[in-house]
């Protein structure tokens, strides 16, 4: 789908009625996507300009030196040029207090519907480990399966830490190995087996088998939602 900038505001032409038509055509392919019921990248998107716009709420200053300029001549003290700004400041902030307003609440209404989404996915995923489960958990295997589907599909996982300005925080990464079908004889311990004879450095490997009752998009929410649980299962 078509992102919308994370400068959407200060691009362009900024006026009101312009920006929300902009906003309006980026939340109509969102509800879209979220009719397919599929959940990412929109939502994680939605949640940034959330947060995004909420700072400028409280801080459109922040804003001020991304609106366009012009230069009106040279600083020769500090050895600069002079800018000021093409339309009155006034102007400017009177469009941004009415594209805020009006863009926070339904930006606000679409989170709302991709949290609706996400928790009907998340209500309806069953998660259990396969077989023994080993003391060590930082990597292993995952096995995603539909309802009324023999497909398995077989992913590695490894728990990782992520660290920025001001926290450090845990993240899961799923690595796509191979689909399987599984049958009487083929069953999820004997898929298990076969991982660990192939890979002796997890002779016992963390395996677990996360199954949805319902038919979802495997990649836009499926595998978003497993990891988000899973992480919490583990950490």
């Amino acid at each position: 789908m078509k992102m919308l900038s994370d400068n959407w505001i200060s691009e362009g032409w900024i006026d009101f009625e312009y920006k929300k038509y902009l906003l309006l055509a980026y939340l109509k392919e969102v509800e879209q996507h979220f009719g397919d019921v599929k959940l990412y990248p929109p939502l994680a998107d939605l949640i940034r300009h959330y947060h995004k716009l909420r700072e400028l709420e409280t801080n459109k200053d922040g804003l001020r030196s991304a609106f366009p300029k012009r230069v009106v001549g040279i600083d020769h003290k500090n050895v600069k040029l002079r800018k000021e700004q093409v339309t009155g400041e006034g102007e400017l902030m009177k469009a941004l207090d009415e594209i805020i307003a009006f863009s926070i609440p339904q930006i606000s209404k679409q989170i709302e519907q991709g949290k609706s989404i996400y928790d009907f996915i998340e209500d309806n995923l069953e998660v259990e480990p396969v077989g023994l489960s080993p003391l060590y958990q930082r990597e292993g295997y995952v096995f995603i399966t539909l309802e009324k589907s023999a497909d398995v599909f077989i992913y590695s996982y490894q728990m990782k830490l992520f660290e920025n300005s001001f926290e450090k925080y845990r993240g899961i990464a799923f690595s796509f190995l191979r689909k399987e079908t599984k049958s009487l004889v083929h069953t999820y311990e004997q898929i298990k087996l076969d991982l660990a004879r192939s890979n002796q450095q997890l002779p016992n490997p963390a395996t677990w088998r996360v199954h949805s009752s319902n038919v979802v998009p495997l990649e836009e929410s499926l595998l978003p939602v497993s990891k988000r649980i899973l992480l919490r299962m583990i950490a």
